[in-house]
């Protein structure tokens, strides 16, 4: 591997929140310029595609401010301080979908937007689930159980447009599909 073709020069917190925090990097390019980079900090998050036992995947509809609407996910949550990604998957499962998974299985992780995010995303397929409910933080949420090649189907349309609930259902589709 190259050696990284930008030096940080400085870094300065400009805001800490409960969920992120941003700070401004100055860096100097290979070429000898300067320049700023904006960095939002995340501690990373999970991604759950709950299949249960006749096909159907558990889906989430919630109000997003920033998109200014309503959308369908797979349910999904950030990780507490040292808590495990596998931790998060059961709490949150209980949480938004009042489940457990007797099987984890992962499926991949990625980063949702690395030119300016540090997050990265867990996304697991579950199964063998059963009823686990914790309360739920102060969100309003519906649970929709949909068929997975229905949820397939949505995703084509474009009626699904968040991005790991999109790479979660294709996932689960093809190893559906694959019988693995």
């Amino acid at each position: 591997m190259k050696d990284a073709p930008e030096q940080v020069l400085h870094s300065r917190v400009v805001f800490e929140g409960r969920v992120v925090r941003v700070r401004l990097d100055e860096v100097r390019l290979r070429s000898g310029r300067v320049t700023t980079r904006e960095v939002v900090e995340h501690r990373g998050a999970v991604g759950m595609v709950p299949l249960t036992g006749d096909g159907r995947v558990l889906l989430v509809r919630q109000y997003r401010t920033a998109l200014g609407g309503w959308t369908l996910e797979i349910p999904a949550g950030s990780l507490e301080p040292g808590e495990t990604p596998e931790a998060c998957v059961q709490r949150e499962l209980a949480e938004e979908v009042g489940h457990e998974a007797g099987r984890v299985e992962h499926l991949v992780t990625f980063a949702p937007s690395p030119g300016f995010l540090t997050e990265l995303l867990y996304l697991y397929l579950c199964t063998d689930l059963r009823p686990r409910a914790l309360p739920r933080e102060e969100e309003e949420m519906e649970v929709v159980a949909v068929p997975l090649h229905e949820a397939r189907r949505l995703v084509d349309r474009g009626e699904v447009r968040d991005a790991k609930t999109i790479i979660g259902l294709l996932l689960a589709w093809e190893r559906h599909a694959a019988g693995i």
